[in-house]
């Protein structure tokens, strides 16, 4: 993460620098266009994408540490993990399901969205059967019904 920043404050930083240099070439050529200007034009505009890719990558980072803090939520969430925690118990009132449980059903619905994306599965054959690799469990109320 550090790296992240590093790379965004430097980038920021050449790009303030070479809008200042705009400047002082603007002031300098007496507000004419001069091959100077153009020069501080042109370093300018490439610090400004250099910037901007920083940013996304930047942006890119925190949205893959927002998904994995997110995940982890739910993995806290679902396998009662949370319960310990002092003024966090038995807020959702749901009973908490095996981290092993809650992994196969991602796997299940993990499969059905990609049978979808791939046009194979229709509303009733995709409830119909799950993929072997992600198998119901009987044991499971839940899954009984189904």
């Amino acid at each position: 993460m550090d790296s992240i920043v590093d790379s965004l404050n430097n980038a920021y930083q050449d790009f303030v620098g070479a809008a200042a240099n705009v400047l002082e070439a603007k002031e300098l050529s007496g507000g004419q266009k001069t091959a100077a200007t153009d020069v501080a034009l042109e370093n300018f505009k490439q610090k400004w994408e250099l910037f901007r890719v920083s940013c996304d990558q930047a942006e890119e980072f925190v949205e893959s540490v927002k998904q994995r803090v997110g995940s982890e939520c739910l993995v806290d969430e679902a396998t009662g993990s949370v319960s310990g925690r002092s003024g966090q118990g038995g807020m959702t009132g749901l009973p908490p399901i095996s981290a092993v449980r809650l992994e196969q059903m991602s796997k299940a619905v993990r499969w059905l969205v990609i049978e979808l994306q791939h046009g194979s599965g229709s509303a009733g054959g995709a409830a119909g059967h799950a993929h072997p690799s992600a198998p119901f469990d009987a044991r499971f109320s839940e899954d009984a019904a189904q």
